[in-house]
């Protein structure tokens, strides 16, 4: 006999407004039955609070209204209600959150993720769900994308899906509006790609081309050739891409993935020069890459302690420098080996990410576990001492993975070998460090502990450069940029404005503070200059060592002694390095 699923119904209640009109049916609530709206969207380690945006929530029982009682701030329960009979509860959401973890509507378009607009019907979370979606009649040029299972839908996509349980439905976001969209196949999986808000100008043949070698490459690296004979784990696959003026980002997702980024990094017709690693496409297209190896790493592939998603809480786990550094390390490597790049561009991007992790004072502060785990109350909540007191398991997690996949070559091996074992060691399922550490020694004939306590589990230093010259690619250095060298992160429009002063530079021993704004400097007794920026100062410095600092904080003037960085210094942060092949590399043209 089949039992009846949970069922939420969605429709556009005013776009002016940005709010959605959701209505959920409970075929069967229990006693004193609890409703429950997740508190953070699995992919982004933040509370984020979604339920602050919900409003004039209701119940109702054949007609009759049911009392919803507010347990806590995301909490409800039903009472006075007939248990067994069904419930039917409305809400308005408010959605004006252009990201790709939240809601968002307005006349252009709608987008939503179910932990948004879909109550939890708590102890029925594995009930089948479906998803109603009406197609907004104010609208009749928009369409629907979603990689939900299509159960009664129309022309356009409206109408209904279908999701096993409450974990597929909250993971599947819905794209609507008059998007642009075309299909291609890999591996005879279907794909599809729609894009919001771009102009008449996309490329969308090129696109579509460059993202299918993407995915092509991704394939290859996880399931081998073709003839292998090994089949992803979903069955179509799903790219929306919300293109505005200035966002970026994205979010991964069991069979799809929602991203955005700034209009002008779409590629444009007749204009398909080779990219450069400062090309905005470039960056677009290791986007994508990122995400859609996400569908593997992190989504299946999984910390052991996302077994299952407690939606109530933060999740802690010190594996995020694995599924997310590894992840950032390979997105570009990869577009490198589907030809999207050359050689000379990727190592500008590995140059770029190494850089910036030796001018975060925080990497001597926080182990990249320690960040993985402290994601919640510090990677997402930046302020003016993030770069003193943590260090990103994006970047440095990124390099942890160059130094194995370099460490692993010199015992001919490699990392693509040691992802692919935890792939089959863990079946694609929950996995732990010691898992990681198995299939180390398994391939190296050794144990890589060592190597591991020290880059994961330490803030040593990360042998990037030695190793890197050991696979013939050339390392040369040369002085950081002004601002990096004086220990500062500033901004100049119309003015500098100090955003950070990093641990250990000339700012902080001069006393200089996060907001400050710069005005002038003194370079002699009566010599005062005012500045606009930083290469203001260099030209009326001349030859002197010292100067003072003009500074306005909390509408006082002050006079800040400061020691002016000098040509030569080699300290971490105080140079940049630079990437090239030599004549004959071992990496990162032969794949492992």
């Amino acid at each position: 006999m089949n039992t009846p699923g949970i069922h939420y119904r969605v429709a556009v209640l005013n776009a002016h407004a940005h709010l959605f009109e959701v209505t959920l049916t409970v075929p069967e609530p229990a006693v004193a039955q609890v409703l429950a709206l997740p508190v953070w969207i699995p992919g982004s380690y933040l509370v984020r609070e979604f339920s602050q945006h919900m409003q004039h929530l209701s119940a109702q029982q054949n007609g009759t209204p049911v009392a919803l009682t507010q347990l806590d701030k995301h909490r409800w329960q039903l009472n006075g209600h007939q248990p067994g009979q069904p419930v039917t509860v409305r809400c308005e959401v408010y959605a004006f959150d252009a990201s790709v973890r939240t809601a968002y509507l307005d006349d252009a378009r709608g987008f939503f993720n179910g932990t948004s607009l879909c109550l939890r019907v708590v102890g029925q979370e594995e009930r089948p769900h479906r998803l109603q979606v009406d197609a907004p009649a104010l609208h009749p040029d928009w369409h629907l994308a979603t990689s939900l299972d299509p159960v009664q839908v129309d022309d356009t996509g409206f109408g209904t899906y279908a999701a096993p349980n409450y974990t597929v439905l909250i993971d599947t976001p819905v794209e609507m509006g008059a998007f642009w969209s075309a299909t291609f196949d890999v591996r005879g999986v279907p794909h599809r790609f729609v894009v919001s808000g771009a102009g008449p100008w996309l490329d969308g043949e090129r696109l579509v081309a460059d993202t299918r070698r993407i995915c092509e490459a991704e394939m290859d690296f996880w399931h081998g050739p073709v003839e292998v004979g090994e089949h992803p784990p979903f069955s179509r696959y799903l790219f929306m891409l919300a293109a505005t003026h200035d966002g970026y980002g994205g979010l991964e997702h069991h069979n799809s993935t929602a991203l955005i980024c700034p209009r002008n990094d779409l590629p444009r017709t007749h204009t398909a020069a080779a990219l450069k690693a400062t090309d905005g496409y470039t960056g677009l297209l290791g986007l994508i890459s990122h995400e859609y190896f996400h569908t593997w790493n992190v989504k299946r592939l999984r910390p052991a302690e996302f077994a299952t998603y407690d939606l109530d809480r933060e999740n802690h786990t010190e594996l995020l420098w694995f599924f997310e550094g590894f992840t950032s390390y390979y997105d570009d490597l990869l577009l490198h080996r589907a030809g999207l790049i050359d050689t000379t561009t990727y190592l500008q991007l590995l140059a770029k990410t190494t850089n910036q992790v030796a001018q975060t004072p925080g990497r001597l502060v926080q182990t990249v576990a320690q960040a993985s785990f402290d994601a919640w109350t510090r990677y997402y909540r930046i302020q003016e001492n993030t770069p003193n007191a943590t260090v990103s398991y994006y970047t440095k997690g990124a390099l942890v993975a160059l130094c194995l996949d370099l460490t692993l070559r010199q015992h001919n091996t490699s990392l693509d070998h040691a992802l692919r074992a935890l792939w089959h060691r863990c079946q694609g399922g929950p996995m732990t460090e010691a898992d990681l550490r198995a299939v180390l020694t398994q391939l190296a004939g050794r144990p890589l502990d060592a190597e591991l306590d020290a880059w994961v589990h330490r803030t040593s230093e990360l042998p990037v450069l030695e190793l890197l010259k050991t696979h013939g690619v050339l390392v040369d250095t040369e002085p950081a940029p002004l601002a990096q060298r004086l220990g500062l992160r500033v901004t100049e429009a119309g003015g500098i404005t100090v955003k950070n002063v990093l641990r250990g530079g000339p700012a902080e021993q001069a006393g200089m503070a996060a907001g400050d704004e710069w005005l002038a400097v003194e370079c002699a007794p009566s010599e005062v200059w005012r500045i606009n920026k930083l290469d203001d100062i260099g030209p009326v410095l001349g030859q002197r060592t010292h100067l003072h600092a003009l500074v306005s904080r909390d509408r006082r003037v002050l006079r800040l002694p400061l020691a002016w960085p000098q040509t030569g210094d080699t300290t971490p942060g105080q140079t940049v390095v630079k990437f090239t092949p030599g004549a004959t590399p071992t990496w990162p043209t032969r794949q492992g």
